[in-house]
């Protein structure tokens, strides 16, 4: 497939909106799922380390796939993989109205809605990055402020939709909703070549056209057969003479001009699907060898090596705040009366003013987007240090405003990879990072509810968290200091097809 030029506008517009709403969509109730997490350690009684499993599976799972979900993407194309994962979602949600323990949630929930969350995600994402290259810091602001609008909606929906129907009722609702991205995907069409001619079929495509004419021609074997034996019945019935001997010696031939074709066509049959069979098992190996090669050359790039380590410390600790800050202020016993927002609503606006604000910055040339992403990491690190020294909703709300808007981080973290390693390279890099991205957010709650089930408090947690976030920022400056790229340029060189992000931010 040969793709145009980024057009930077027209139809990629349209992807925008459509992309927007599929992660409103998709992601109002995963990250809103703090509102029901505090009715599932109600429902079932469990302990906060076990049910927090729920929200951080639904929330990792799609992200630990994101390796498979971007050879779905890659193979399938964006529009199919977004209309199929519609359904997982929407089918998901729909089953855990009927969970009758934490274990079934797990699954429904967890993986399936999880899942289908993870391949929306790469759909929109690369489809969006295809269609921009100018614009693309706003393109990627704009789509990623869609799961935050989603959160700020779904925060506050989920608890009415609980109020009025119960909590069945509201995940009924819910699934019901996100049907609506069947529609928004059928608008994703691929930007390709309209000019391109189609590539020449390898020799493994052609094997099942050559099978299809050696069964045509087995076909016309046996249709020749039955017209010699036809002719032959009906030339003895006009003579009328009986003749044994040849009548004899007559099918002889005949039966052995049989066995002859069909022997050679079964032959041949035999050799064209072995000769398939190893075609397709040698292209399917080499495809292999090729992605953990591509794999390996892009870990050389110390810049791609310490953005998964500070991706995955990242969302160990800054993730359980969206999911557990209504627990976190429950347990300091702040009166309901001085509720005059839920926080996760504010975490979810904030961000989203984050991701767009983030998305403009990164769009100037004179903005160092990996700087501008570290910072964002180290000053979440400070923000999850001062959780434990807030007492009151009004703190509370501050500290989640602060946190949502550096947690907008997220759609820089596209752009920051695609100047790592290139365009080229981006579904495979972003994939191999989101599968880090994942893991941490799936262990990042259930550890922080750990904590609270041993000490009975979140004070311990949060400064585990703190401590991750930093040291995650500082490891990634570490990798991108100017004196670092100097002393590592002339020990080694990076490998081909390979980019430094200094180099690569400055193409």
């Amino acid at each position: 497939m040969v793709f145009r030029k980024p057009p930077d506008g027209g139809w990629g517009w349209v992807i925008v909106v459509v992309s927007f709403f599929t992660q409103f969509l998709c992601y109002g109730s995963p990250l809103a799922v703090g509102v029901l997490y505090l009715e599932w350690l109600d429902a079932f009684g469990e302990g906060k380390g076990k049910t927090a499993w729920v929200g951080s599976l639904a929330n990792g799972i799609g992200l630990l796939a994101s390796p498979v979900c971007s050879i779905c993407v890659s193979s399938f194309g964006a529009r199919p993989v977004a209309i199929f994962s519609g359904f997982m979602v929407a089918g998901g949600l729909m089953m855990s109205s009927f969970a009758p323990n934490i274990y079934f949630l797990y699954i429904s929930y967890g993986i399936v809605v999880g899942l289908g969350c993870g391949l929306l995600y790469t759909a929109t994402v690369t489809i969006t990055c295809h269609y921009f290259d100018k614009r693309r810091g706003l393109a990627l602001g704009l789509i990623s402020t869609g799961s935050s609008v989603g959160l700020f909606i779904y925060a506050a929906l989920q608890r009415e939709l609980i109020d009025l129907y119960g909590l069945d009722g509201c995940l009924l609702i819910v699934g019901a909703l996100s049907l609506n991205i069947l529609a928004c995907g059928s608008l994703m069409r691929p930007l390709e070549s309209s000019d391109s001619t189609p590539p020449e079929k390898t020799c493994v495509e052609k094997v099942p056209d050559q099978y299809f004419v050696y069964h045509e021609k087995e076909k016309n074997v046996e249709e020749n057969i039955s017209i010699l034996e036809k002719g032959y019945v009906d030339e003895k019935c006009a003579n009328n003479m009986p003749d044994y001997k040849q009548d004899s010696i007559l099918n002889k031939n005949v039966l052995s001009s049989i066995n002859v074709n069909e022997k050679d066509t079964y032959r041949k049959k035999v050799v064209e699907q072995t000769n398939f069979c190893k075609q397709l098992a040698k292209r399917k190996w080499q495809l292999y060898l090729n992605y953990w090669e591509e794999t390996m050359v892009l870990f050389k790039n110390k810049v791609f090596s310490a953005l998964f380590v500070a991706i995955l410390l990242f969302d160990i600790g800054g993730f359980p705040p969206s999911l557990l800050m209504e627990d976190v202020a429950r347990s300091a016993n702040i009166n309901e009366e001085d509720y005059h927002m839920p926080l996760i609503s504010i975490i979810g606006i904030m961000t989203a003013v984050g991701k767009l604000t983030l998305g403009i910055l990164a769009d100037f040339k004179w903005v160092n987007t990996l700087y501008l992403y570290v910072t964002t990491l180290l000053m979440t690190g400070v923000a999850l240090f001062a959780i434990p020294f807030a007492k009151s909703y009004l703190t509370l709300a501050m500290l989640s405003g602060i946190l949502g808007f550096l947690t907008g981080n997220w759609s820089i973290f596209p752009y920051v990879t695609t100047k790592t390693v290139g365009i080229e390279k981006l579904t495979h890099a972003y994939g191999i990072l989101m599968f880090f991205a994942g893991l941490g957010n799936s262990l990042g709650p259930p550890i922080v509810g750990w904590f609270y089930d041993w000490t009975q408090e979140y004070d311990t947690a949060f400064y585990f968290s703190g401590f991750c976030v930093l040291l995650g920022g500082f490891l990634l400056l570490l990798a991108a200091l100017p004196c670092w790229n100097a002393c590592t340029n002339q020990s080694s060189k990076l490998p081909p097809n390979t980019y430094s992000y200094k180099v690569a931010s400055s193409a």
